[in-house]
């Protein structure tokens, strides 16, 4: 934390402080009396304590569903439950983690304005701004499908960019992209940490995020705040994101620190974000406000983080409209993201767009997506098996597992590196003299490493 904490001098942060030392137990109650299962709590996020009992029984459980679901996760309280539980699909959206990875490429012109801006404080404004837009998308309550080891998700057709995401590791699961356009390379290699509480679960973002500006070769490094999902069985499910976002820019030591307020009681302080670009001496530049489901705004400071005189607040970011009553709550970028208008010439067989259970799923048949999902299952175990007896490991194709080793927050990370493999195939691809047109969406999926297993 900088030297000038403006949370330990009252004025623009004065009530953070407090907020975070009362998150936990501002709107939470057990509602044991009620139900008799130990340890479930139940949070109202537009509510106080009161109502817990009545807000346990909301929620898009059936109640038989609901009850036989907390009797079987209640053995994993406390543990971390990222690919140990099979889950019903009647919680998944349409969509794989991967397509998800993507949805941070919404906003990419923030980091195309990061690129061509000369301030070096106005860079971290803009790219910090991009950073919180995916937030937005966060917010929903459906669960992607965790992606089959081999699985990629193309992007083309938006904002000049290619995106290329691949499932690298299945014990762990670890997803890595790359995604580059005139103004920036993006690179991601990453895994999630949870702990499951019994009714709601925290999510620690283990990962590395990097992002290079090409016209002064500035390397941007990202650290997001975990997130919490809570009423995962009773109640109305809603996530939150209470902690710190660190922006620094590795080339010259300057950093944003921005604090997501977490949600108190009756709503007070949820989805608000407050922090500061500080340059390398940190010593507080612009202060920056808004609300991570609205906009970002902001404004140049003296070295007290006070606004400078004669200057006002600008609006950095606004989230764009959002289709009405949507079934999952999707965005038109995740609408397009999902559809074959953002595919690339010659889709990979491998890509989440062509997932059976996602498609099921989309097209509303809960039943199909739950045997498709199971299906194939069966079918990467049978490949990891397989794979085991010929003494065989798996080689990602676009990306290349380093030596290196990354700090987070929450723990070390493996680094997976681009490849560059993937450029030269889309290159191919793209000069190709074939004028044969080929339906992507009569494709059949297929991420697996040995070709017999898939016809099975």
């Amino acid at each position: 934390m900088a030297p000038n904490d403006p949370k330990q001098s009252g004025g623009f942060f004065s009530s953070i402080a407090n907020s975070l030392s009362n998150f936990g137990s501002a709107m939470t109650k057990s509602v044991n009396g009620l139900l008799g299962y130990e340890g479930l709590e139940v949070v109202n996020p537009e509510g106080g304590t009161e109502d817990a009992e009545e807000e346990a029984r909301r929620g898009r459980w059936k109640q038989e569903d609901r009850d036989s679901y907390w009797k079987m996760m209640q053995k994993y309280i406390g543990s971390d439950v990222t690919s140990m539980v099979t889950l019903p699909v009647l919680i998944f959206e349409p969509m794989s983690m991967l397509q998800k990875m993507a949805e941070l490429m919404e906003y990419s012109y923030l980091l195309d304005m990061a690129d061509e801006c000369e301030d070096p404080y106005m860079r971290l404004v803009y790219s910090t701004s991009w950073a919180i837009s995916v937030y937005y998308a966060l917010q929903r309550t459906w669960k992607p499908f965790n992606p089959i080891l081999g699985e990629t998700y193309e992007m083309v057709n938006h904002g000049g960019i290619s995106f290329i995401a691949e499932q690298v590791s299945h014990h762990p699961p670890m997803s890595a992209a790359h995604a580059e356009n005139e103004h920036f390379i993006y690179d991601i290699s990453s895994k999630v940490k949870t702990k499951f509480l019994g009714n709601s679960i925290d999510i620690y973002p283990l990962g590395r995020t990097r992002v290079t500006l090409k016209r002064d070769g500035v390397v941007l490094d990202l650290v997001p705040p975990p997130s919490k999902v809570n009423n995962l069985i009773f109640g109305r499910t809603w996530v939150d994101s209470p902690g710190e976002m660190i922006m620094t820019n590795l080339t010259t030591g300057d950093k944003a620190v921005l604090y997501f307020q977490p949600c108190g009681w009756f709503g007070a302080g949820r989805y608000e974000i407050d922090g500061y670009v500080y340059n390398a001496a940190e010593e507080p530049k612009i202060l920056m406000t808004g609300k991570w489901n609205e906009s970002m705004s902001y404004q140049p400071c003296d070295n007290e983080g006070e606004p400078l005189p004669g200057t006002e607040l600008k609006e950095a970011w606004r989230v764009a409209d959002a289709p009405k009553n949507d079934k999952f709550q999707y965005t038109h970028f995740a609408h397009k993201i999902n559809s074959f208008d953002t595919a690339p010439k010659k889709l990979l067989a491998s890509d989440s767009r062509l997932r059976p259970d996602r498609y099921a799923l989309e097209q509303g048949d809960l039943s199909k997506a739950g045997f498709e999902k199971s299906s194939l299952e069966e079918r990467q175990r049978a490949e990891k098996k397989s794979r085991e007896e010929k003494g065989n490991k798996f080689t990602p194709k676009w990306f290349d597992f380093t030596n290196e080793v990354a700090a987070t927050p929450w723990g070390d990370l493996e680094v997976y590196q681009y490849n560059g493999k993937y450029a030269e195939h889309r290159a191919a691809v793209d000069s190709s003299s074939s004028s044969v047109e080929v339906d992507d969406r009569s494709t059949e999926f297929n991420p697996w490493q040995y070709e017999y297993l898939a016809a099975n």
